[in-house]
């Protein structure tokens, strides 16, 4: 598929967050990635139907070996970069990046994004290269991270720059609302959108355990306009503070969130459920509640 006629604002440094994963490939963190294959096995088997192809980029490491445990028989076909291996991810089927997808139209049934999608810059222009993508009837999920995720990070970071320097420069990268994801899959086209969110706590001794998994799996401040000057020391160990004073359990851990958005769409399809036409109902909603919309007097 040709690229969008717009090019789309650079909010993420994209070869950043790759040079990172090539870094750090031995030492990311698996807890999301593991979290995330639970949820979407759950969600494959709530189906309840067999798709004999199942294509999955984003964060691929570990599918297939998932994919036999989850006891799902279709073919794994994998999505990544040229340079996937050196990222820590097995070699892939096909090249793709999440803002350019390769397939030809309607060629996939199932389609699945794995913790991709937050990282984007044009997330319009992505979910309808997906929706291409997909045969009539196909299937589409996606988990990335939503709005409310390291909102701890967020404000420590934001109180202890504005505190020490008087200004506070972005740190942490923007995350989608569940709302604008329900109207960016009805106008990417998909048929029966739902979008759901489930918040997962994780706790770490220190901040600074949170900062290193987040650097270690590429997603440490990937914007494009981040400082490019070392956060002063001062800065980092306010913050520290900070997030300990607030954002501490009994025990001295601390907490950090992380919303998880499920979107899942379909590609339209003359067999799928559609809503009534508006004014059909031949029953009153007074009828089904039992209490007739009538004169208490009568």
């Amino acid at each position: 598929m040709p690229p969008p006629d717009r090019e789309p604002l650079a909010l993420f440094d994209r070869d950043l967050i790759r040079a990172r994963r090539r870094r750090f490939a031995a030492e990311a963190p698996r807890f999301l990635i593991d979290y995330a294959l639970d949820g979407l096995a759950e969600k494959l088997q709530d189906i309840k139907r067999e798709f004999p192809e199942i294509y999955i980029i984003g964060e691929t490491a570990g599918v297939r070996p998932w994919m036999h445990g989850a006891g799902l028989t279709g073919r794994l076909v994998l999505g990544g970069t040229s340079d996937a291996a050196e990222q820590g991810y097995p070699v892939p089927d096909f090249i793709v990046d999440e803002e350019l997808l390769p397939l030809a139209p309607r060629r996939a049934e199932c389609l699945v994004s794995l913790l991709g999608l937050h990282l984007v810059n044009d997330l319009p222009g992505a979910l309808v290269q997906i929706e291409r993508a997909l045969k009539a009837d196909g299937l589409f999920i996606g988990v990335m991270l939503g709005a409310g995720s390291l909102q701890e990070l967020r404000e420590a970071f934001l109180e202890a720059e504005s505190e020490i320097s008087g200004g506070a420069a972005a740190r942490v990268a923007p995350f989608a609302d569940i709302r604008d994801l329900g109207s960016l899959l009805q106008r990417a086209g998909f048929a029966l959108p739902v979008v759901d969110t489930e918040t997962l706590t994780v706790r770490y001794d220190h901040m600074l355990g949170l900062i290193q998994d987040l650097r270690h799996m590429g997603w440490a401040n990937p914007l494009s306009e981040r400082p490019r000057a070392f956060l002063p020391r001062s800065v980092l160990m306010r913050a520290g503070e900070i997030y300990g004073k607030r954002f501490s359990d009994p025990d001295g851990r601390v907490r950090a969130t992380f919303t998880l958005t499920w979107i899942t769409g379909w590609s339209p399809h003359e067999s799928q459920q559609k809503p009534a036409p508006r004014g059909s109902a031949n029953v009153s909603l007074a009828e089904v509640l039992g209490s007739p919309l009538a004169d208490p007097e009568d």
